[in-house]
C-alpha cells in the first residue's frame, strides 16, 4: 500500500483508470471535482440527457470521498437537537427528511445500476461513556422523535459493554464508497457524459452566456466551454465571487483498519470531540473494522499524535487485531454546520457549489446532486432554503469565528509585520503553514490546503504548488 491509501483504496488497481483531457471541449455542464457529490450530480444530469463532463486533477475518489467511513446516514452525530434550537423545527424536520430521502437514493441506484458496493443496511449509534454527556444523548432522542424519527435510547454498545447513554437511528446504511463511486461513474460514461481524471481546472471566466474552464494537463491547458459549471472540490477553488474561505473552515481526521475476526451489528461514533467512529467491513471472508477520527482542525498546532488514540482503541477493544492501514482526510464546516448548496453566488448565474458537509458527506452528496440537477433543470426543489449557499445570517458559532480571524491574523499579517523570513506561506491566500509531523505535510491554518514536503499540492482550496521549494 502507499502511504495514506485507505482500505477502500487497495483494490484501485484492479479498476479501470479515466483519462485525461486531450482536447477542447464544449459540453452543457463542467462538474469540477470528481469526489462523490461530483460524480452523483454527472450522473443525475445525464439521465436528465444534458452533456455532462466531470474534470477531476487526481483520481476520482481518491481523497475525501475515499477516506471517509462509508456511513450513508441521517444521524449526523448529535445535530437534531442543535438544529431545532438554532433554526427551529420545520427547519429540522426537512433536514431529515433530506437526508432519509438520500439513503433511499442511493440504494435505488445500486440496485438499478447493479452496482457492487458492499451496501447493507445497519442502524447507527451516537454513544457516550462520559456521565456528564448523558443529557445531550436524551435530548438527541426526543429531538429525533419529535420530528419523526424512530429513535431509541439504549445503554449498551456491542464490543464496548456498557456505556452512559447512546441514541440509535435504525435502518441506515454502510458501504464501499470507492466502488460505489466507480460504478456510478462507469454509469455518467453509458449515459453520453465524460470524465477526465489528472485533469486539474485553474481557471473558469464567465463569457457571455458561457464559461471559460481552463483545465491543466502535463503541462498543457485545455478548454472546456460549458453554459453550467457545478464547483464539487469539497473546498471551492474560486475565492471570487462567493467568498466560501470566510463561511468555513477544514478539519483534518485520521483513520486506521485493522484485521479481526469480529464482526459489527451497527455502526457507532462517540459523542465526545474529538470523535472516535467505527464500523465494520467484509470483503472476501475477511474481517476488518475502521476506526476514524481524532480530528483537529487543519494546520493547528497541536500535541495530537492523530493515530495514537485510534490505535489504542483497537488494542483495548479489539486486541487479536492487526492494524493494516492508515489515511487521514479532511473536510468542511460551515460556521453555522449546515451544508452550503446552490448558486456559487448572487451575482454568478449558472454556477453551483456544495460544501460544508461536516464530514457527513454520504447522504449530503446525493441531497446536493439533486437539489444542483434540479436548479439546472429550473424545477423546484423541496430542500434549497434551508441550505442555501448565498445565505446571509448572524453567525452562531462565535467561538469558532473568532478563531478563523484569530488564524488569519497569525498567519497572514503578523509574520510580514514581524518581518520575517524562512517561512513557508499557502498559495492560496498566502498564510503562514505549520509542519504536520505526524502526516509529513505543510498544512494551513486559514483555509486547509495541504501540500507534500517537497511543496507539491495535495489538497486544496489551493491549485498551485508551493513555488519556495
Amino acid at each position: 500500500m502507499k502511504n495514506n491509501d485507505s482500505i477502500w483504496q487497495k483494490d484501485r488497481e484492479n479498476r479501470r483508470d479515466f483519462r485525461s483531457l486531450e482536447h477542447n471541449l464544449e459540453v452543457d455542464v463542467c462538474v469540477i471535482g470528481g469526489g462523490i457529490t461530483g460524480i452523483s450530480t454527472a450522473y443525475y444530469l445525464a439521465q436528465e440527457g444534458k452533456k455532462v463532463v466531470v474534470l477531476e486533477k487526481d483520481k476520482i475518489c481518491s481523497k475525501t470521498s475515499g477516506g471517509t467511513t462509508g456511513k450513508i446516514t441521517s444521524q449526523h452525530h448529535l445535530f437534531y437537537r442543535y438544529l431545532i434550537d438554532s433554526q427551529n423545527k420545520e427547519f429540522a424536520k426537512k433536514y431529515l427528511k433530506a437526508n432519509e430521502e438520500a439513503i433511499q437514493n442511493i440504494e435505488n441506484i445500486i440496485k438499478t445500476e447493479k452496482i457492487d458496493c458492499d451496501f447493507e443496511r445497519k442502524s447507527a449509534f451516537v454513544f457516550t461513556k462520559d456521565l456528564g454527556k448523558l443529557q445531550g444523548i436524551k435530548d438527541e432522542v426526543e429531538a429525533a422523535k419529535s420530528l419523526g424519527m424512530k429513535a431509541k435510547f439504549t445503554n449498551e454498545i456491542e464490543v464496548l459493554g456498557k456505556v452512559e447513554g447512546g441514541v440509535e437511528f435504525p435502518n441506515q446504511a454502510q458501504f464501499n464508497p470507492v466502488k460505489y463511486v466507480t460504478g456510478l461513474a462507469e454509469c455518467v460514461l453509458k449515459k453520453g457524459g465524460e470524465v477526465f481524471e489528472n485533469t486539474k481546472v485553474v481557471q473558469c471566466e464567465k463569457v457571455d452566456d458561457f464559461f471559460a474552464i481552463m483545465a491543466e494537463v502535463n503541462g498543457n491547458l485545455r478548454k472546456v466551454v460549458a453554459k453550467y459549471v457545478v464547483v464539487t472540490t469539497r473546498y471551492p477553488i474560486f475565492n471570487v465571487p462567493g467568498f466560501h474561505f470566510l463561511k468555513m473552515y477544514q478539519e483534518l481526521e485520521y483513520g486506521i483498519a485493522i484485521k479481526t475476526e469480529i464482526g459489527l451489528n451497527g455502526m457507532y461514533v462517540s459523542s465526545e470531540v474529538p470523535t472516535i467512529s467505527f464500523r465494520d467491513y467484509e470483503e472476501n471472508g475477511q474481517k476488518y473494522i475502521l476506526i476514524v477520527g481524532n480530528g483537529h482542525k487543519t494546520g493547528e498546532k497541536t500535541e495530537n499524535n492523530g493515530f495514537e488514540r485510534l490505535e489504542n482503541f483497537a488494542k483495548t477493544y479489539f486486541p487479536e487485531s492487526e492494524i493494516m492501514y492508515r489515511w487521514n482526510a479532511e473536510d468542511c464546516i460551515g460556521l453555522d454546520k449546515i451544508p452550503y448548496i446552490g448558486e456559487y453566488s448572487q451575482i454568478r448565474d449558472n454556477m453551483y457549489v456544495a460544501t460544508g458537509f461536516k464530514k457527513w458527506g454520504m447522504t449530503s452528496s446525493n441531497v446536493a446532486a439533486n437539489l444542483i440537477t434540479d436548479k439546472i433543470l429550473g424545477r423546484k426543489n423541496s430542500y434549497e432554503e434551508i441550505l442555501d449557499s448565498t445565505r446571509i445570517q448572524p453567525i452562531k458559532n462565535h467561538e469558532e469565528m473568532k478563531n478563523m480571524l484569530k488564524e488569519v491574523g497569525e498567519s497572514v499579517i503578523m509574520p510580514r509585520l514581524k518581518g520575517e523570513k524562512g517561512k513557508k506561506y499557502c498559495a492560496h491566500l498566502g498564510c503562514e503553514l505549520t509542519w504536520n509531523e505526524v502526516t509529513k505535510t505543510w498544512d494551513c491554518p486559514c483555509h486547509g490546503s495541504r501540500y507534500e514536503q517537497d511543496g507539491k499540492l495535495i489538497e486544496g482550496p489551493s491549485v498551485k504548488n508551493l513555488e519556495s521549494f
